[in-house]
C-alpha cells in the first residue's frame, strides 16, 4: 500500500516551470481577497489569469458583496503594477439557495466534514464549467491557501471533476499555503488593508453569537 502523500506544491511548480514562457489561460476560483492575494502573485507571471468569484456558500448578501468589492479592489491594485500581466474578474451567479439545497441533510456535519467537501465540489464544478465555456487551459482554487482547508481533498475533487469531464480544461494542482503562502497572505492583507473575515461564509461556519 502506497502511503506517500502527494506534494501538490511540487506538482504546481513542475507544471509552471514546464511552460517555458508560454502563457496558458488559468481560471482561478477565489473565495476572498486575502486568499487571492498571494495566489495571484504566484500565477500571474506564468498564466493569463482570470479570477472567478463563485461562492453561494456566503449566505449573507452584505458579506458577499463586501468580499466581492474587496477582491475587485485588490485586482485593480495589481493591474496598476507595471510589467505584470493583467488580471480579469469573472463573477458567477449569486444564489445562496444553491448552497442550501446542496447542504440539505448535512447541516449538522462538523467543519471540514461532508458538507464542506460537497461545498468544495459545488464551487469547483461551477469553476470547471466556466473555464470550459471560455476555453481556458487550466483551473484551480485559492482554497488550498487556508490552513483550515485540506489540500489533498481539494486536489482530489479538482482532478476528479476534470478527468470525468468532456472538457479539455486541466486541473492545476496547488497547495498555496506552502512556502509561507498563508503568512504572506496576512502580510499582503496588512499592506493593502484588506478585510479578513473570521469564517468561511456559510451560516454553519459563522462563530456562535454573531448575527
Amino acid at each position: 500500500m502506497n502511503n506517500i502523500k502527494a506534494d501538490y506544491n511540487k506538482e504546481f511548480h513542475k507544471i509552471t516551470d514546464a511552460l517555458s514562457g508560454e502563457k496558458k489561460r488559468l481560471l482561478l476560483h477565489a473565495c476572498c481577497a486575502p486568499c487571492a492575494s498571494i495566489c495571484m502573485e504566484r500565477v500571474r507571471d506564468c498564466f493569463d489569469t482570470t479570477i472567478f468569484f463563485f461562492n453561494p456558500n456566503i449566505t449573507n448578501e452584505d458579506e458577499y458583496k463586501y468580499r466581492l468589492s474587496e477582491l475587485q479592489r485588490l485586482i485593480d491594485i495589481y493591474n496598476q503594477m507595471e510589467g505584470r500581466g493583467h488580471i480579469d474578474l469573472l463573477v458567477g451567479k449569486y444564489d445562496p439557495n444553491v448552497f442550501f439545497n446542496m447542504a440539505k441533510g448535512l447541516e449538522d456535519c462538523p467543519e471540514r466534514g461532508r458538507r464542506c467537501e460537497a461545498c468544495y465540489a459545488l464551487r469547483l464544478k461551477a469553476s470547471l464549467n466556466a473555464a470550459s465555456a471560455a476555453h481556458f487551459d487550466y483551473y484551480t482554487t485559492t482554497l488550498t491557501l487556508s490552513p483550515l482547508k485540506d489540500a489533498a481533498t481539494l486536489n482530489r475533487i479538482g482532478h476528479s471533476l476534470a478527468n470525468s469531464s468532456d472538457s479539455d480544461v486541466l486541473w492545476l494542482p496547488s497547495d498555496f499555503k506552502k512556502e509561507n503562502g498563508y503568512k504572506e497572505s496576512i502580510e499582503l492583507s496588512k499592506k493593502y488593508d484588506l478585510y479578513r473575515q473570521n469564517y468561511c461564509g456559510c451560516i454553519y461556519s459563522r462563530p456562535k453569537g454573531e448575527s
